[in-house]
């Protein structure tokens, strides 16, 4: 536990992706296996469900720190984390216990599980009396099943492949499904024999910038691939040794939770590989990202939501043919390879090749641009038909040719603390415009301001509440922002009838006074409307 602990604060006082993975490395190059397994679990976004009600805790936490009820409260409102708050008060062992990781967690944690109110009590104390500060903050966040370490599954793999000499590819397939934190099963990790991930291991994902400047800066538009940029989830479908697998960019194999595609990709030959955009697709057309986000996180969909949210691939690229990698060769080539291929197999509306947007120059592209909406696509993708299928986010040779976002004026409503290194400050929002007189919710937005202007907010919310629900504090109706988003949709489930997607303050309108904030109407008005012009004085 001391040493997860100390991993767990060096993860969290840096943002440096390096120096996070470095210090991933340094603990699995240290930890006993039956700890480094639930390190892993931990950090790869693993968590046990709460174990007991945070009432409890707070209740529980004021009697081992000696202070009433409301002192602890008074405590928790200015700190703004639970985990923290015990922590900061409870008073810390002089000789902190040595017990390894995985003993806390399966015999300490994991035994809380039914036991009776006084036993958990007395269980919950003596662990807080045998832990140092930073011990005790981790484990609050156990307990809490609050634990988040500012890392991705990526990151930790990443990390874990340094130690173990094992690519991050043949670890992500090991890891897939559902891997238990045990000590065999993290030796297993480390076997160098790949066998068992060489048939379903992807590439690494070529991605774009956003175009910077003008198109005609390119050079020749028939130099260039335009292709509409889908607003779905990046994938490969990889084709080997007779079976299908479905990966996404985050590295996450997810060939159950989409059937139909993974159906369609077995009339592929073997030794193929497909670069392509995971789509809600229904009668030759995509569906709303909406009905996408349907199938996230379902490992094994159901009948209905199969029907109701059907998923395709839009292939973009074709990187192996035949077991030979394509990538190095020509995207012309790779194109015409892959649209071939498709074109030879069975009807199929899961596994299709995404539309060439073709035009005279760069001016009828911009005019297509401006008409993307109305397929459900976010812009264009520019690629340059000579260049190589590379690895990562590199400039030159694929840009993204973006719409400007949907932007509206909201006033600020509704303020709630952040996390980690924001809990002490209000950084969450809920944004209203007018109906009727009155301010309606219509977005949820935590990021674009800087850290000055964090500060400013946070003042202004401390000074100006009106309400409290929880710990989330109304404020006067002030405040001014432009809330700049991807897409806007009906919903049922919010009480302003209409949904932002991406929402994200773009800017502090100090020029405007609060009347002067966008009406309800003005947000529906763009259910329909086309691509937004840019408006440089809005």
């Amino acid at each position: 536990m001391k040493a997860f602990a100390a991993l767990y604060n060096r993860l969290d006082s840096t943002t440096k992706t390096n120096e996070k993975v470095a210090a991933m490395a340094d603990y699995f190059e240290r930890a006993r296996p039956a700890d480094a397994a639930w390190a892993l679990w931990f950090l790869s976004g693993g968590r046990p469900k709460r174990l007991i009600a945070s009432g409890r805790l707070r209740q529980w936490a004021a009697v081992a720190a000696g202070i009433p009820d409301w002192l602890f409260e008074e405590c928790y409102d200015a700190v703004g984390d639970l985990a923290e708050t015990i922590a900061l008060l409870v008073p810390a062992a002089p000789q902190p216990n040595e017990d390894p990781l995985h003993l806390w967690v399966e015999e300490r944690l994991l035994g809380l599980r039914a036991l009776e109110e006084d036993e958990l009590r007395e269980r919950l104390l003596a662990a807080w009396a045998e832990l140092d500060r930073r011990q005790l903050f981790v484990w609050n966040k156990l307990i809490t099943g609050a634990l988040r370490v500012g890392v991705s599954k990526r990151l930790a793999v990443r990390a874990l492949a340094s130690v173990a000499r094992v690519d991050a590819a043949t670890l992500t397939h090991r890891l897939a499904g559902n891997w238990r934190p045990t000590a065999a099963a993290y030796e297993a990790l480390f076997s160098a024999d790949t066998s068992d991930a060489d048939l379903s291991r992807p590439y690494p994902f070529f991605l774009a910038h956003p175009l910077e400047g003008e198109p005609a800066a390119l050079g020749a538009h028939d130099d260039w691939q335009a292709e509409w940029k889908w607003d779905g989830i990046r994938a490969q479908v990889v084709r080997r040794g007779g079976r299908v697998f479905l990966w996404s960019r985050g590295e996450e194999l997810v060939t159950e939770s989409f059937p139909e595609v993974a159906e369609s990709a077995r009339l592929l030959p073997d030794g193929c590989v497909i670069d392509g955009e995971l789509m809600a697709w229904k009668d030759g057309g995509p569906l709303p990202f909406a009905v996408l986000q349907r199938r996230l996180g379902r490992k094994k969909p159901g009948p209905k939501i199969l029907a109701d949210a059907p998923a395709a691939l839009v292939a973009y690229d074709l990187l192996e043919w035949r077991g030979e990698d394509y990538r190095s060769r020509p995207l012309g080539e790779r194109r015409s390879r892959l649209t071939g291929l498709l074109d030879s197999l069975p009807a199929t509306d899961r596994v299709l090749a995404s539309p060439v947007v073709a035009a005279a120059d760069w001016a009828e592209l911009e005019a297509a641009r401006l008409a993307a909406r109305e397929r459900s696509a976010e812009g264009l993708m520019l690629k340059r038909l000579s260049s190589a299928y590379g690895v990562g986010r590199r400039r030159g040779d694929w840009w993204k040719w973006k719409l400007d976002p949907f932007t509206l004026d909201a006033v600020l409503i509704y303020a709630q603390r952040g996390h980690g290194r924001r809990a002490s400050l209000y950084t969450d929002y809920t944004f209203g415009v007018w109906h009727e007189g009155k301010l309606v919710p219509i977005a949820k937005a935590y990021s674009g301001l800087t850290d000055a202007e964090i500060r400013r907010v946070d003042r202004f919310v401390r000074r100006h509440t009106t309400d409290r629900f929880g710990p989330v504090r109304a404020v006067e109706p002030e405040l001014v922002f432009e809330i700049a988003f991807e897409g806007i949709r009906e919903s049922k489930r919010h009480k302003s009838g209409i949904a932002l997607r991406f929402p994200r303050m773009a800017r502090w309108r100090d020029d405007k006074k609060p009347k002067e904030a966008d009406t309800l109407d003005a947000a529906r008005a763009l259910l329909q409307a086309p691509a937004p012009a840019r408006d440089e004085g809005r």
